[in-house]
């Protein structure tokens, strides 16, 4: 009988979240007023880190703004000032080093008070093929890229269950979802980014705080400088992202409380395919996306701002 009944739960809930789906397609969900949360962005001094702060500055969010850039996350600060934000507070925090994360951290939670949206952006790539990689940047991918989310998370979201309130915010990578030739750390590194998000969220479901909200955001490259030198072979199908474009979808996904942004909408189809296809099959359409080159003029930036 409980099979039954739970079985028939399975198909009546799996309709009505179908039918939800295709309704907010066509009505999108109210955005969240986050005028006096307190935002915090880690990677702030550069790139979508930045621009992504100056979207919620224009929101009269609190910011507290990370990075290990002290010219970069100034001017972060002082643009975000410029644009409306309600506070900035900047903070000077190597995210690879637990210490750091955590020392910075208590200081946040002295100065400003409890962060309720957190978000893990700051980022790094070696851009060298895995045997051609120094051990030390291979571990400094993985401590920046996902580690140090462990050391965020367990800074700052006791404070959020404690008032089942927040935002856990994770910005990962499409190469997160699929692995690219001459990108094994940084694959690797977002690939477990990418879990660990899914698996506390769930925990955070399990335990019934569902005032937590959760958004990972899977996007292609963007064109910040950090992927300078990287061609893709169909634009039309796989473009470069802008970076203000990336910025605004990224902050929407947020007040929507979108649990996956993926960018662009192409890569969904690609994700949904990716584990039905036979394995030469995928290697070939790997091969036709042109996966097996993307890196091959990988430059990088030159400078953190």
């Amino acid at each position: 009988m409980n099979f039954f009944l739970e079985t028939l739960r399975l198909l009546v809930l799996s309709l009505y979240y179908t039918l939800e789906a295709l309704v907010k397609l066509v009505v999108p969900v109210r955005k969240k007023d986050v005028s006096g949360e307190i935002v915090l962005v880690s990677g702030a001094g550069s790139g979508i880190g930045r621009l992504v702060a100056l979207e919620f500055a224009r929101l009269h969010a609190t910011l507290v703004l990370w990075d290990i850039n002290a010219e970069g996350n100034e001017k972060t600060a002082r643009l975000a000032r410029e644009r409306g934000a309600a506070r900035v507070y900047v903070y000077l925090c190597d995210c690879s080093k637990k210490a750091s994360v955590y020392e910075v951290a208590e200081q946040v939670k002295r100065e400003v008070g409890d962060v309720s949206i957190l978000i893990n952006n700051a980022g790094i790539v070696t851009g060298k093929k895995f045997i051609d990689s120094p051990d030390a940047l291979l571990e400094k991918t993985m401590e920046v890229n996902s580690i140090a989310h462990f050391w965020t998370y367990k800074a700052f979201l006791p404070a959020m269950i404690a008032s089942n309130h927040g935002h856990l915010v994770s910005i990962a990578s499409s190469a997160g979802l699929f692995a690219v030739n001459g990108l094994a750390d940084y694959c690797s590194s977002k690939f477990a980014a990418i879990g660990f998000a899914e698996s506390v969220a769930l925990e955070l479901l399990a335990s019934g705080k569902n005032g937590i909200k959760t958004t990972i955001v899977c996007p292609y490259f963007i064109n910040t400088g950090m992927f300078d030198g990287c061609k893709t072979k169909w634009p039309h199908l796989l473009p470069i992202l802008d970076p203000n474009y990336a910025a605004k979808k990224i902050t929407d996904a947020i007040l929507r409380e979108q649990v996956l942004l993926v960018m662009p909408r192409s890569l969904n189809f690609m994700l949904a395919v990716k584990n039905i296809v036979p394995v030469k099959l995928g290697i070939l359409l790997g091969r036709y996306f042109g996966i097996f080159h993307i890196m091959e003029n990988f430059k990088g930036r030159d400078k953190k701002d």
